[in-house]
């Protein structure tokens, strides 16, 4: 098959691609690289117009005129590739609006992909209509709307995920859903809000690629090291703030026993890397279900604070305790960090068990095939 993936968060297409190639298929991925994690693409487009001046200019322009010249800017970028983006037989899209431009630009593009290819499907693997709707309804027990219910923040702030809601996003949800084959979701952050959809089609688990990943076992001598990846622009609706105040007690109660690392905004080549001394890795805290940089530090014998409901326990059939599972509680998380701290040969056992855990849900080839049978039975 001949295979278009459009738009990438956190790695998933390029695993996904890796896989299918090893399949016997050719695949091509077009995306802007998300921001500063700079995720590799076939066909990049570059984000312009997001710095410095350029950005005063670009912000003026929009007030004045609703004129988003970074949005037109990729979209034309998108069209200057037509050529190469004709004639495959299956197209995905990583989101409703997988370029993140406007959605009157994005409805323009997904035309073309429709119009130009056999069959579109769509993923949810991020923050889309669906689930952010489900979030704002306050269905789940927790979510990532958590900080602006509790007036930590303001809508301001969580702009990109209630924009989803806005009566333009909300129309581009309705167009997207009417040209797609079906929609695929990632985990079961989207896969409880999806139940029932007439299109979904069911839930396939991130695609990890074991051989970039080396297993190491984390076997603690002197200080147990704990890391904690912040990217600002999401970082309390990660629940960041609960690791940091969970930290800092740790921190003042166990001087001689631990080591925090605190690392900000790092593209993704580089944050790959610099975790691997850690034997913690504080990952995520308002979600069910584990994200991609949890399952990668998994599969490297991190033990990992991520969610792990018991909705994804009972999914998986989960004896062993294959990561943390971090709720929005502070005490909890600093219980929990302390029952490490203090028995740290616990540290190695669940490494063992992540590791084991990736490799038989999450190997990129299996689940590649798992795409295959979906896109073919549909």
């Amino acid at each position: 098959m001949n295979i278009l993936l459009v738009g990438e968060y956190s790695r998933l297409h390029n695993s996904l691609k890796e896989g299918l190639e090893v399949l016997g298929h050719q695949v091509c991925i077009i995306s802007t690289g998300d921001y500063f994690k700079n995720y590799p693409a076939d066909i990049k487009l570059i984000r312009k117009f997001d710095k410095g001046f350029q950005k005063k200019i670009k912000v003026g322009l929009y007030k004045l005129f609703k004129i988003d010249i970074t949005s037109i800017s990729l979209k034309n970028q998108f069209l200057k590739n037509k050529a190469k983006l004709k004639n495959f037989d299956v197209v995905q899209l990583i989101n409703e609006s997988p370029l993140g431009i406007l959605p009157k630009h994005e409805e323009q593009i997904i035309t073309f992909l429709k119009k130009n290819n056999k069959r579109l499907f769509l993923l949810s693997c991020g923050a889309d209509y669906t689930s952010v709707k489900y979030a704002f309804d306050k269905k789940p027990r927790y979510s990532i709307l958590d900080p602006l219910f509790n007036k930590k923040s303001n809508e301001k702030n969580f702009y990109a995920a209630l924009k989803y809601l806005n009566p333009d996003f909300k129309s581009l949800h309705e167009f997207v859903y009417k040209n797609i084959e079906g929609v695929i979701a990632s985990d079961l952050d989207y896969h409880i809000p999806l139940v029932r959809h007439p299109k979904y089609l069911g839930m396939i688990p991130n695609p990890i690629n074991l051989e970039k990943l080396e297993y190491q076992e984390s076997k603690v001598k002197g200080k147990i090291i704990i890391f904690l990846g912040i990217n600002r622009s999401n970082f309390l609706k990660k629940g960041g703030d609960y690791f940091e105040n969970a930290l800092q007690i740790i921190k003042e109660k166990y001087p001689d026993k631990v080591q925090i690392e605190i690392a900000e905004n790092l593209p993704y080549e580089k944050y790959i890397t610099v975790y691997n001394n850690a034997h913690i890795v504080l990952d995520q805290v308002l979600s069910y279900d584990q994200g991609y940089n949890a399952l990668e530090a998994m599969a490297k014998g991190k033990v990992v604070f991520t969610g792990i409901e018991k909705e994804v326990i009972s999914y998986y059939k989960l004896n062993n305790i294959v990561a943390i599972n971090a709720i929005p509680d502070v005490s909890n998380i600093v219980e929990n960090l302390e029952k490490l701290i203090l028995d740290p040969e616990q540290i190695s056992e669940i490494g063992k068990n992540a590791r084991v855990f990736v490799e038989q849900e999450h190997e990129y080839i299996r689940i590649a095939q798992k795409y295959l049978d979906f896109w073919r039975n549909t």
